[in-house]
């Protein structure tokens, strides 16, 4: 579990000098940040979607996961934690639940938040999640430099989501195939796609992104119906 600590611990550091820094950094400058960091969001989640090996797999979980969380209204629920939090913690600061809905989105979709705490919680292997913990440290200062101290507060989820997936590494290493594993990333990066758009503001109306999410669990159903529905036919 040293891993996901050190990962939480290089996301809570990350935020805090970012915010401590978005005092200090011209507007204009905020938004060339903020621009170019959606950019490099835009690469991130491109260069993943592109290793899928069959894109049937990532459209169909694309939208049979996005009615799913419009159905549960997961975005709702992520934005009145976020509002909830900036009341408690962050009076009157702006961006507070942006930055902590996007820097959770960010830091917990793609293979390496489910590679990395899964060897993690096998083997007490870390080297993965430490080197997830540099990036995201880098990401988290550049995210609150633009959005704040919401950023801070993505690392509970972020902790609990990768120490929940080590602490079951057990039960959910037969599951999960390097195949499974290789699309549940690419439909992640889809995921991580719509963020850069949101944040380059390039739709009238925002991607609901977080209800996009039971999108990454359709692939773990959809091998075992194919596999199923190819003995009958």
């Amino acid at each position: 579990m040293l891993g996901v600590w050190v990962n939480c611990a290089g996301v809570v550091l990350g935020g805090l000098l970012g915010t401590f820094l978005r005092g200090g950094i011209p507007k204009k400058y905020q938004t060339a940040l903020n621009q170019v960091l959606a950019l490099c969001v835009l690469v991130i989640g491109v260069s993943g979607a592109i290793e899928t090996a069959n894109v049937l797999i990532v459209i169909i979980s694309a939208v049979v996961g996005t009615l799913v969380g419009e159905l549960l209204r997961i975005e709702h629920g992520l934005d009145k934690l976020g509002e909830w939090a900036q009341a408690r913690f962050s009076r009157g600061e702006g961006g507070f639940a942006e930055g902590f809905v996007n820097a959770t989105l960010l830091f917990s979709v793609g293979a390496m938040a489910v590679v990395g705490s899964l060897e993690a919680g096998l083997s007490g292997n870390a080297d993965t999640l430490l080197a997830k913990s540099v990036i995201d440290t880098v990401s988290a200062v550049i995210f609150a430099s633009t959005f704040g101290v919401g950023v801070v507060f993505s690392a509970i989820p972020l902790t609990i989501y990768q120490g929940g997936i080590a602490a079951l590494a057990g039960v959910l290493a037969p599951f999960l195939t390097d195949a499974l594993i290789n699309e549940m990333s690419a439909v992640g990066s889809l995921l991580i796609i719509g963020l850069s758009i949101n944040m380059l503001g390039l739709t009238k109306e925002r991607l609901r992104v977080g209800n996009m999410l039971p999108a990454m669990l359709v692939p773990c159903a959809y091998f075992p119906i194919a596999e199923w529905l190819g003995k009958l036919f």
